[in-house]
């Protein structure tokens, strides 16, 4: 049977379709990865304040920022440990003190330093401290924002090799060697990743759990619409994660940066939940963690269910072709007559 799902229709017709489908495709495709980048922007940024003066932010800025008030430069260094804010402003007379978190998002870190130059003036002092820096091998973060679009890939590329091409049956073999494999990808990840380049920091176990879940949660959704629906689950999957989950992750600046309908998405797919659940483990000491946690584990029990119901429903089919192969079998017929001579 020709793989060719076009193979009804007449070449020239192919050409037309193909000429009209692909470069619509293609054309979603760049727009998922260049629109949220023409569109970053402050949206409700979460930021703290110490003291009384905002430095103007609420007047100058409306609805770039949603500002915490703390008490004192304690509290917001605390806030910013636990994720509840990317940074803190500290205004005095002469002198405004940023503190930042580049380790949560270099872009958001650098956004703030800037907004404070322009709110304080010339003649007042602009001081940085960074609270919560990146990794001294990868002060800017950018090894952390390399890693996880391949990090995306290769979820795909696991569900592929397992689901597809290898067709692990029944269900539960198939689940199991997802999770091995993930198991032993993210350690393989985290080996290069930490042990050579030094770029996830933290808590080992959490590091290497982080990358196991995201990549089973990946895996486990795109094998469990292939058994669904067949190879075009592969289709839905990959473009579901790649070019959705993907671009709208927010990886390499941050949510708050992107529109807010794009980024509540974003946050709600595998890449966004996966990327800030390391961020979590690598950097806060696991603070902010359990939103992320609960997003890969619901994707993940949708790839399981999805995976055992297609199993079941491809074992339903098997058995009814069985069925009908069997009354249509001369075999059948030859039963039938010798155990008619039998009785008689």
């Amino acid at each position: 049977m020709s793989s060719n799902p076009l193979v009804k229709h007449p070449p020239w017709r192919q050409l037309l379709i193909v000429s009209l489908v692909v470069p619509v495709v293609v054309t979603l495709a760049v727009m998922a990865f260049t629109w949220p980048a023409a569109r970053t922007a402050p949206r409700d940024v979460p930021v703290g304040v110490v003291g009384d003066s905002d430095l103007g932010l609420g007047r100058s800025q409306p609805g770039a920022f949603d500002l915490h008030l703390y008490p004192d430069d304690a509290a917001a260094r605390r806030a910013i440990d636990d994720r509840d804010v990317y940074g803190a402003f500290e205004a005095e007379p002469v002198r405004v003190t940023v503190l930042t978190a580049t380790a949560a998002s270099p872009a958001v870190a650098q956004l703030l330093t800037t907004v404070a130059q322009q709110a304080a003036g010339p003649s007042v002092r602009v001081a940085t401290v960074d609270v919560v820096p990146a990794s001294r091998s990868d002060s800017r973060a950018s090894v952390f924002g390399s890693m996880m679009s391949p990090l995306v890939l290769g979820g795909e590329i696991l569900a592929v090799v397992v689901a597809v091409l290898i067709g692990f049956r029944p269900a539960l073999r198939q689940l199991l060697a997802l999770a091995v494999v993930s198991a032993v990808t993210a350690g393989g990840i985290y080996l290069l990743v930490q042990g050579y380049l030094g770029a996830l920091p933290g808590d080992r176990l959490g590091d290497w759990g982080a990358l196991a879940l995201t990549l089973f949660a990946l895996s486990a959704t795109t094998a469990g619409l292939a058994s669904l629906i067949g190879p075009g689950g592969v289709a839905v999957g990959a473009a579901l994660m790649v070019f959705v989950g993907n671009p709208f992750a927010a990886i390499t600046s941050a949510p708050e940066l992107l529109p807010k309908a794009v980024a509540r998405l974003g946050q709600l797919l595998p890449p966004g939940a996966g990327s800030n659940l390391l961020r979590s483990t690598a950097y806060f000491g696991g603070h902010g963690a359990a939103i992320h946690v609960v997003v890969l584990a619901a994707w993940s029990v949708f790839g399981i269910l999805a995976i055992v119901e297609g199993h079941r429903r491809a074992a339903l089919r098997h058995a009814a072709r069985h069925r009908v192969e069997l009354i249509e079998s001369p075999l059948r017929d030859a039963l039938i007559r010798d155990s008619h001579l039998l009785e008689s």
